[in-house]
């Protein structure tokens, strides 16, 4: 996979009232980066996080995720499921990246079987941006991580 940037944030400002609590931001990330966000009590962590999440909508600027990929946002307070227990609430949340690995297992399954020549290549165009994904959120640990 290239180098793209997945995520793309360009001069994004964010009020509240007359408040300026994220003015001018500009950032760009790469395929699996991993990102800290520091700051003090109300400088804007928690918004700039719920506008990368797709939650807060209303800002100037552009904030831009890449066709294919996706933002899990995990609140400070979430809203757990009180009829599951804790490993379902966690299943619950890490189910699109579960689901990037059985597809990944399907389309090897169907790769395995008598395919013609162009349905080979969609499925080979298919499970490598399904491994990108993978890799990019590091599925292939996830049964460790949840442990």
């Amino acid at each position: 996979m290239s180098k793209q940037y997945i995520y793309t944030i360009a001069d994004l400002t964010k009020k509240r009232g007359q408040r300026e609590v994220l003015k001018n931001i500009w950032l760009a990330f790469y395929p699996g980066a991993k990102i800290g966000v520091l700051g003090r009590n109300g400088s804007g962590k928690s918004t700039l996080l719920r506008i990368m999440a797709g939650e807060d909508r209303e800002f100037d600027g552009e904030a831009r995720l890449t066709d294919g990929f996706t933002v899990g946002y995990l609140p400070q307070e979430p809203q757990l499921n009180a009829e599951k227990d804790v490993r379902g609430n966690v299943d619950e949340a890490v189910a699109h990246r579960r689901k990037l690995l059985e597809d990944f297992n399907q389309i090897n399954e169907r790769l395995a079987e008598p395919i013609e020549a162009d349905e080979m290549e969609k499925l080979c165009d298919r499970l490598a941006r399904v491994q990108d994904e993978i890799d990019a959120t590091n599925t292939w640990d996830l049964d460790r991580e949840i442990e």
